[in-house]
């Protein structure tokens, strides 16, 4: 979960600043000078949109480092690290795709992540928590369940995701913040006070609900990589792993921003469940087991 969180929060961060800086050079007073340019504003928000999410997706793996203390693993020198190493690689061949990086990061929680902008030059990292607490073959499948987010190439299609969501979040609020300025607030000449508050207030309300449909997306993305991850290591102890997780009271000390990225995420109630990155572990399990039979 940690790591789809972290690529949300970079997204923000990065639009919000391209935001920022379009006001800043005049881009948004060009192209709302002499009415609104829907066209022109349609591919300035695109541009921004998509080129947010992309240097997002170009920062995961710097950002993942930094953020957990993930340490990568280039010269293994304990038998714990050479099957980490060996298992990931032996995952990597078979799913086809380039042999990730292999981190450890010290956290008391199970818990591990992948990402990463190629496919053939990705991340793999595990928590200490997860090493102490799982058995070879639990851990063997959260590897594959890693592995299998990297083949399916969930970070790009997340991305293509987010950038579609940013488009229309940046197209949309300065649509609304025009109407405020032009319609409501009646002001005829330039740019109001009404066109910047308003802008920004709707670039953040509609942010949140874009997160929405973003995570619908990452959870989807869990079955599918839970499905790889029983083909990689086995059902059987894939479903042992999900119930080791679920078994696993600790809260997490992933950073928020990173909570996404993990194979494990907490279970918010309410309006909260809408913006869950993870299927509640039953779910994942009940699907497992509803694939074997």
């Amino acid at each position: 979960m940690k790591r789809v969180f972290l690529f949300l929060a970079t997204n923000f961060a990065v639009v919000l600043l391209l935001s920022v800086t379009a006001q800043v050079l005049g881009i948004n007073r060009w192209l709302t000078s002499n009415g609104l340019n829907l066209g022109g504003l349609l591919a300035f928000a695109a541009l921004f949109g998509f080129g947010g999410a992309f240097i997002s997706l170009a920062m995961s793996k710097w950002m993942a480092k930094r953020s957990t203390g993930a340490v990568v693993i280039e010269n293994p020198s304990t038998p714990t690290e050479r099957w980490l190493v060996d298992t990931v690689r032996r995952q990597a061949e078979k799913a086809g795709i380039g042999m990730p990086e292999v981190a450890i990061y010290d956290a008391p929680e199970i818990n591990a992540f992948a990402t990463g902008m190629n496919r053939n030059e990705a991340l793999v990292a595990v928590s200490t928590g997860l090493l102490r607490n799982m058995t070879s073959e639990e851990a063997e499948a959260v590897l594959g369940h890693e592995v299998s987010h990297v083949a399916n190439g969930d970070m790009v299609t997340l991305t293509l995701i987010q950038g579609v969501v940013n488009t229309f979040v940046i197209f949309l609020s300065r649509v609304v913040g025009y109407v405020v300025d032009r319609v409501i607030l009646k002001n005829e000449r330039g740019h109001g006070i009404g066109f910047f508050v308003t802008t920004m207030i709707s670039e953040v309300i509609l942010g949140l609900l874009a997160s929405v449909i973003v995570s619908w997306f990452s959870r989807q993305r869990e079955y599918r990589a839970d499905a790889g991850g029983a083909s990689l290591a086995g059902r059987q102890k894939m479903i042992a792993a999900l119930q080791r997780l679920k078994q696993a009271h600790e809260p997490t000390s992933l950073p928020d921003g990173m909570q996404a990225f993990g194979i494990s995420g907490g279970v918010p109630a309410g309006l909260k469940a809408l913006l869950m990155s993870h299927p509640p572990l039953d779910r994942r399990i009940e699907a497992l087991q509803a694939a074997g039979r």
